[in-house]
């Protein structure tokens, strides 16, 4: 089974070079078949100079330039359109997801499951320098998420996430230009009974640039994806 990481970089010049030799060192010695393919999301620094050269560096290393505008779903999208692997693991540009989870999402798709989801909030997860204000507002909002759904899953907007090739084409059309799109994946799989699994995994918080996510542009974009998932939800029952 070959595997695709699938990084959508804006201005990280900082931080994809040691994001991206931390995975490719884990998947070698793991000896998991893969490709590592990065969305250039419009980038104004010199984040395409250094993709270049990693792309140079490392023969499983590719790169494609979105179009504008930019957005992270958008740009996710797109490295979904091109994307060679039998399955795809979506990671951060920054360094915030840790290479060995990316092997154990990989291991609990090989015994069958067609998606797999980390939880940093359950027993074995780890999260380190997170903003306490983030923390908040995150936790209300998957509890939120959770109870609407009626689903154990408590980790549901993090993006770092792994899912087979025809869960991916099971999710169309997907909707999402911004972050939302980080709940419209997951959502969508759990809604059409895709198997998942949960593991733990650990975060950090990012040590170059700037985060892309914009709290109070975002509130009205995930509510429009979490209740658009849910009248599916409800329109689907006994299907």
């Amino acid at each position: 089974m070959k595997l695709t990481v699938l990084i959508p970089a804006r201005n990280e010049e900082g931080s994809i070079r040691k994001t991206v030799e931390g995975i490719v060192q884990a998947l070698q010695q793991a000896g998991i078949d893969h490709e590592i393919l990065i969305v250039n999301d419009n980038s104004t620094d010199a984040t395409e100079s250094v993709l270049k050269e990693l792309q140079r560096q490392f023969g499983s290393v590719a790169y494609v330039n979105n179009s504008p505008p930019n957005g992270i779903g958008l740009a996710i999208k797109k490295g979904l359109e091109h994307y060679r692997g039998d399955a795809v693991v979506i990671v951060m540009a920054d360094g915030s997801d840790a290479p060995e989870d990316i092997v154990a999402y990989y291991r609990k798709l090989e015994e069958g499951f067609e998606c797999v989801f980390g939880s940093r909030f359950i027993k074995g997860g780890r999260v380190y320098n997170y903003p306490r204000h983030k923390r908040i507002l995150n936790r209300l909002a998957n509890n939120f998420i959770k109870l609407l759904f009626n689903i154990p899953y408590n980790d549901v907007t993090n993006a770092f996430k792994a899912y087979r090739r025809e869960v991916i084409e099971g999710v169309k059309p997907i909707l999402s230009y911004h972050f939302n799109i980080t709940v419209e994946l997951p959502l969508k799989a759990i809604v059409r009974n895709y198997r998942y699994a949960v593991i733990p995994i650990s975060w950090k918080g990012r040590t170059a640039g700037e985060s892309k996510l914009k709290l109070k542009e975002m509130g009205s974009r995930y509510l429009f994806i979490i209740l658009y998932v849910f009248l599916e939800k409800l329109r689907s029952r006994g299907d």
